[in-house]
């Protein structure tokens, strides 16, 4: 194991909400009695990160997941339980901590608006106090990895979503911050923009040892970038370890892929569920431990020209555990 450059112990953290029922009789008696109800957002999780770690952190909406990463990031107080990230209390050491991080969240930017993403970089050097020659370096080769020549010179209004989160990217990233929070990097964007983030993130990581916790809702960001993955449901975490370990854990089906060298007639499938089918191929999802039958059952009835045996997509994995 390397080093923990983040420790979570038993955090917890409530909040107090009430509810009403609709209608102006029952607005007038909120003005008088409430009805509170307390929703437990944390319910005393504990992890570590280690340096160099690229984590996904996920979960259903509501789980909790937002306001960890907020805790970490030391914009919310815990009820309690303790967080050490770089060895910084984040909420208390909040003015030291911030110049170690950076963070994206895909619905909120920190370019400015009527300006073109250049003079926000600038004006973050200041902020930072980033050395000339080190801003220069780093600039230069953050905008050659994702494509930004033509972009950080036109207005930030004018840009695509695509282009703006990879301008986000570079804002975040321009002190060489130690740990990264990235909430849903990739939202909304086309698939040509999240795979030259998904490099890019690959990329800082490999060549700078940067840590980066990743939320998002895209499995595809998942498999791509994340060795590792955090799932909390319901404010308590319900796994933590290797995403390759967890496809071994959960998968109780595989998906066999069927290629004919005619056209066939397909019927029902044997010990199986057809996903999809012509008459030239067949999608088959088929529980583990009939695998074997099953591909011997095709190539004894069918004419095969080529067969392959999957996962089912990752999509479904996390479905599931959310579920149970």
């Amino acid at each position: 194991m390397g080093e923990a450059i983040i420790t979570v112990k038993n955090l917890k953290k409530a909040f107090r909400t009430y509810r009403r029922e609709a209608g102006l009789l029952e607005s007038i008696k909120s003005l008088f009695a409430r009805n509170f109800k307390e929703v437990r957002a944390l319910k005393g999780i504990d992890f570590e990160i280690q340096k160099g770690e690229i984590v996904g952190f996920i979960g259903p909406n509501g789980a909790g997941k937002s306001t960890a990463i907020k805790i970490m990031c030391g914009v919310l107080f815990p009820d309690s339980g303790d967080v050490s990230c770089l060895k910084y209390n984040p909420w208390e050491d909040r003015e030291k901590y911030v110049k170690h991080i950076g963070v994206v969240f895909g619905q909120k930017t920190q370019l400015n608006w009527d300006l073109p993403p250049i003079d926000t970089y600038y004006f973050l050097k200041e902020i930072y106090q980033i050395p000339e020659a080190y801003f220069n370096k780093r600039l230069s080769r953050m905008i050659k990895l994702l494509g930004l020549k033509e972009i950080i010179r036109t207005p930030t209004r004018n840009l695509s979503l695509g282009e703006r989160m990879r301008c986000e990217l570079v804002a975040a990233l321009l002190h060489g911050p130690e740990i990264v929070f990235l909430d849903e990097p990739t939202v909304g964007v086309d698939i040509i923009a999240k795979e030259a983030i998904r490099e890019f993130i690959s990329n800082i990581n490999k060549e700078n040892k940067t840590t980066f916790i990743v939320t998002t809702h895209d499995m595809g960001d998942i498999e791509k970038i994340c060795r590792r993955v955090v799932i909390i449901n319901h404010g308590e975490i319900v796994y933590d370890g290797l995403l390759a370990n967890l496809k071994q854990k959960y998968v109780k089906t595989k998906v066999i892929d069927a290629k004919f060298s005619e056209p066939q007639e397909f019927g029902l499938a044997y010990h199986g569920r057809i996903m999809s089918k012509t008459k030239l191929d067949i999608k088959i999802e088929v529980r583990a431990k009939y695998v074997n039958k099953m591909i011997s059952w095709v190539l004894k009835n069918f004419k095969v020209a080529d067969i392959t045996v999957t996962n089912p997509p990752i999509e479904e994995i996390i479905t599931y555990i959310y579920k149970k």
